[in-house]
């Protein structure tokens, strides 16, 4: 039996201060409910309750996403929070190709791909990055920050 490893953690997009945090989750249709319990605890507690409720909307999208679409065994989740900020990285070890907010060609009809247009909306800022090198393996991260 091969031993199943998390992902490495995300390569910031920018240097960042603050309280970090680590969830580990086992790629699940449980896990979107437990990452976003998990972050919007971790706000309420840090003193953020006003960032709660869009963070806990944009990570469960972002989780149910790399649940959905990749075969990672684990999905990694690393949460920075300062005074005015909080940031939220989704990292999964399914290297494939990077998400995309998709235009609904019917709106009424299309009940899926709305989940980066979402985060997009709710977002100060978003992104996602395909990250490893040559000593290790290639992990796909999808970050968000929300600011008050």
């Amino acid at each position: 039996m091969t031993p199943v490893t998390a992902p490495p953690p995300p390569a910031p997009y920018l240097p960042q201060r603050g309280e970090r945090y680590r969830l580990v989750a086992p790629n699940s249709r449980t896990a979107p409910r437990l990452v976003r319990d998990f972050v919007g605890t971790l706000l309420y507690v840090t003193e953020h309750p006003a960032l709660a409720d869009d963070a806990r909307l944009c990570v469960s999208e972002i989780v149910t996403n790399a649940h959905c679409h990749t075969r990672s065994p684990l999905i990694r989740v690393d949460v920075t929070v300062n005074r005015r900020q909080v940031t939220v990285y989704v990292t999964d070890d399914d290297s494939g190709s990077l998400p995309s907010p998709r235009d609904a060609v019917h709106p009424e009809q299309d009940e899926h791909g709305r989940g980066l247009v979402l985060v997009d909306a709710l977002a100060a800022r978003w992104g996602s990055a395909i990250s490893g090198g040559p000593h290790g393996p290639d992990v796909k991260s999808v970050w968000f920050t929300l600011v008050e």
